[in-house]
């Protein structure tokens, strides 16, 4: 029997397919949504416009900080009310005059900027010009309007002085004085004399510095020791006190040392100041006037306008060295930032000694030895909440609770001798209280960081360890921990990074304007944990807020603001370098 299947012919009454049927669209923005196209191009936007931002400020910064210190050429402007100025174009901008500025100038300087600005569309044009002499005009900078100025020169004599005190002098030299003697009378020869008498006034005024704040404060160091002997024995045991009148006794025979120390001290001084007083140098500014300036009060001098490319390069990298290696003058207008640098770098080390310690324990516990449960889950959130708490919170902290209640105490239990004469050790501001505070701002960033890193190393090594026979402890410390040190490392550079550029907190604790000593230097026991100290970001800060001259100070800031990039990126950099060596020694991948 056959088994054939066949299937029936279709009913002729079945209506025939559509063969004009409508494809079904596929809808593109469906595709594109679901391949993640449009979340590429705007994730990858968003990092693009982030880099952009990035670099545009490093960029301004860089340009802005590299710049300050090369010589700018001094011009002499001739303007149509009859002004002769000297000085460097400090800037240029436009500017819409209103009608009373120009109802109040001379008719003449009034219808110049009037013809201007009916070309300009209302606008001027007018230039900054540093015209220094502080102690002649009572002014550092001047506006000029473009439309007022009638002849513009660089006169090949000129000089731009940097002078210890009054800021920027601006003149042509005429002669070079010796005990009121002239010794040369014309611009060149006055130059010759410049560079022949000024090494060795600078270098005898160096002398002086040197024993003013060396010698002379030793010998107040120890008249300050003698004094607190002297309360000490009092406090301790009473005026009738064998101990005070041997104490007294001390102190007069170091009095007596104290005095001949002081009066040789004076002497080499006065020796000094009277040989570098026989060296001055007369000048003529712009306007005729002259003016005697001791070579003693000299910094630096140049002629920007006869200076060759090498020799302004001479004068910038002076400046450079000036700039990183000495102290701050002209209430830190000009001069150096060496004590801002010192202090910024020794509170990031002690803030770094005392976040890590505390943030790896603390982590270690959370991570290797506490249960899970709702006390460990209140920490976390704690944790994660003093992240966010504002950096000045914890100034306010810091404050209140490292110097006024445990420095009042330590004072209370070590130094009762300064505190009897109301001059408090550790109950005030000082680096130690600075770096424990900042600190505390930071220890959320390790401690988070850190428990990343110990929960990345792969539980089967814990596992090994254990099989080996090997304790909790002893696993830790030979498998884990080293294992974690890279992320460790990780949480310490964060650490670093938002440390150096902390300022708020240092405001209350220890930063200060100007530190008369180092926290960190060569007087036993040469690390002062109590002195207050300069930082770069407070220095910043006061540049750009609170300078008396601040056309003077903003290309300091861009400058302090550039060398504060510069050491942190370098301590960062050094923080990276040792964090990849424990990758390549421990084979661990994660960051």
């Amino acid at each position: 029997m056959s088994s054939k299947l066949t299937l029936p012919d279709a009913p002729s009454s079945l209506p025939a397919p559509a063969t004009s049927a409508r494809p079904r669209r596929v809808r593109s923005g469906s595709t594109l949504l679901a391949n993640g196209e449009p979340m590429i191009w705007l994730t990858g936007g968003a990092l693009a416009v982030a880099l952009a931002m990035i670099a545009g400020l490093l960029i301004l910064v860089l340009g802005r900080g590299l710049s300050t210190f090369w010589p700018a050429p001094v011009v002499q402007l001739h303007t149509a009310d009859g002004q002769v100025l000297m000085g460097e174009i400090a800037s240029h901008e436009f500017y819409r005059p209103s009608e009373q500025s120009l109802a109040e100038m001379p008719a003449d300087s009034a219808a110049r900027i009037r013809a201007e600005i009916d070309k300009t569309d209302g606008l001027a044009a007018r230039r900054l010009v540093r015209t220094g002499n502080y102690d002649l005009t009572a002014t550092h900078f001047r506006w000029i309007d473009e439309a007022l100025v009638t002849n513009e020169t660089t006169p090949a004599w000129a000089v731009a002085v940097e002078r210890l005190t009054w800021g920027r002098f601006y003149g042509t030299p005429q002669a070079v004085l010796v005990d009121g003697r002239e010794v040369a009378t014309s611009p060149e020869e006055s130059w010759q004399s410049f560079h022949e008498f000024h090494p060795a006034v600078l270098q005898r005024h160096r002398e002086r510095v040197a024993l003013a704040k060396h010698e002379l404060g030793a010998v107040n160091r120890h008249k300050n020791a003698g004094r607190l002997a002297v309360v000490a024995a009092r406090v301790a045991h009473g005026k009738d006190s064998s101990q005070y009148r041997a104490a007294e006794e001390e102190q007069a025979r170091s009095t007596e040392w104290e005095a001949a120390e002081n009066q040789r001290i004076t002497a080499q001084i006065a020796a000094l100041d009277a040989e570098n007083a026989r060296y001055q140098m007369r000048f003529v500014t712009a306007d005729g006037t002259e003016k005697i300036l001791p070579l003693e009060q000299i910094v630096r001098a140049y002629t920007p306008n006869r200076a060759s490319w090498s020799g302004k390069l001479g004068v910038y990298l002076s400046r450079w060295g000036e700039f990183l290696a000495d102290d701050p003058r002209e209430a830190n207008s000009e001069g150096g930032v060496f004590p801002a640098i010192w202090g910024t770098v020794a509170m990031t080390l002690l803030m770094s000694i005392a976040v890590v310690p505390f943030g790896v324990l603390a982590a270690l516990y959370l991570r290797e030895y506490a249960h899970s449960g709702v006390m460990v889950s209140l920490l976390r959130i704690a944790i994660n909440n003093l992240a966010g708490v504002p950096s000045i919170v914890f100034g306010v902290f810091g404050l209140g609770f490292f110097c006024y209640v445990v420095g009042v105490q330590v004072d209370q239990l070590l130094f009762s001798t300064s505190l009897a004469e109301n001059t408090p050790t550790f109950g005030t501001g000082g680096i130690f209280w600075a770096a424990l505070t900042l600190a505390l701002l930071t220890l959320p960033v390790v401690i988070v960081t850190t428990e990343e890193a110990l929960a990345a190393v792969p539980g089967s090594m814990r596992e090994g360890s254990y099989a080996c026979g090997a304790s909790k402890w002893q696993t830790i410390w030979r498998i884990v921990l080293p294992r974690a040190l890279p992320g460790i490392m990780t949480g310490m550079i964060l650490a670093i990074a938002r440390g150096a550029g902390e300022v708020a907190p240092l405001m209350l604790v220890g930063a200060m304007k100007s530190a008369p000593e180092l926290p960190i230097d060569g007087v036993f026991p040469f690390v002062h944990p109590q002195r207050s100290f300069m930082h770069l970001g407070f220095h910043l800060y006061d540049l750009g807020f609170h300078s008396q001259n601040s056309e003077a100070a903003r290309p300091m800031v861009f400058t302090t603001a550039l060398l504060l990039i510069v050491i942190i990126a370098v301590l960062n950099i050094t923080a990276v370098r040792l964090r990849n060596r424990l990758r390549k020694r421990f084979g661990v991948s994660h960051a």
